[in-house]
């Protein structure tokens, strides 16, 4: 099963890396890194500030959209070509076939998130500035994410198309970014029983989004910054730990969907 599973993975990440988009987000990631040294030269209060604010903003959004953009259409393409009769044709399950996918864009994710982080890395350096241990845990914490949105997409192109994989996915992933503020309103009161409800069980199944981009932000009465005083590695191990609970049930209700499926 191993040998299968990675068969598809390694088909998956030839695949992937051959989307003229996936070159086309590096290029323009690299092109707004470089960028970041004429802002600084523009910036006369804090330039570290915007290099590393854009640096890591650019890992975090290029990367979930390149995982949003490669995840609708992980399934949706061998439906399409019907190369999934011939792959299903051989000893391979369904649940293998979703599983090698996912675990396939994960390795193209990777390598894009070391791409970017060697240009990010390569910014600092040039501006006289060093990777410390706090931008490498925003670092990690961010690549997190990017693989928790392309379970999220995973799953829903299992049973969807691409148009309405990417609208799902998008809005699952914006409302994970507001859980914070959703939490506030919840307890202000100022909602009925019902609406009150129903944002507790929004919350409730989206993923906590904001648990991989704390910066900026106050976590019980603390407030964590990558620019001043921020979460130590137990955090990022906690979080690790959020986002293979969460990519597992995504992956296993998608393999369960894809299982079900009828697409004869």
């Amino acid at each position: 099963m191993l040998v299968r599973i990675y068969a598809l993975a390694l088909n998956t990440f030839r695949e992937a890396i051959r989307n003229r988009i996936v070159y086309a987000i590096v290029a323009f990631v690299i092109i707004l890194n470089l960028f970041t040294l004429v802002l600084q030269q523009m910036s006369s209060q804090e330039p570290e500030r915007v290099v590393k604010d854009t640096g890591l903003f650019a890992i975090s959004f290029f990367g979930s959209i390149t995982a949003i953009v490669l995840g609708v259409s992980l399934l949706y393409n061998e439906l399409k070509k019907r190369t999934v009769h011939t792959i299903l044709a051989k000893p391979i399950g369904r649940g293998e076939f979703v599983l090698g996918k996912y675990l396939g864009m994960c390795s193209t994710l990777t390598l894009l998130v070391l791409i970017f982080t060697v240009a990010f890395t390569l910014v600092l350096w040039l501006s006289g500035m060093s990777v410390d241990a706090i931008v490498a845990k925003a670092t990690v914490l961010h690549f997190l994410e990017i693989l928790v949105v392309a379970a999220i997409a995973t799953f829903f192109s299992s049973f969807s198309t691409p148009f309405l994989s990417g609208i799902f996915t998008l809005g699952v992933w914006f409302i994970g970014r507001v859980t914070p503020e959703m939490r506030l309103a919840v307890d202000s009161g100022k909602f009925g029983d019902a609406i009150g409800y129903t944002l507790e069980t929004t919350m409730a199944i989206m993923p906590d989004m904001f648990m991989f981009s704390p910066s900026s932000r106050t976590i019980e009465g603390v407030h964590w910054s990558i620019h001043g005083q921020f979460l130590d590695w137990s955090y990022v191990a906690m979080a690790a730990g959020y986002a293979a609970a969460y990519i597992a049930v995504c992956i296993a209700l998608a393999m369960v969907i894809f299982t079900r499926r009828d697409f004869t």
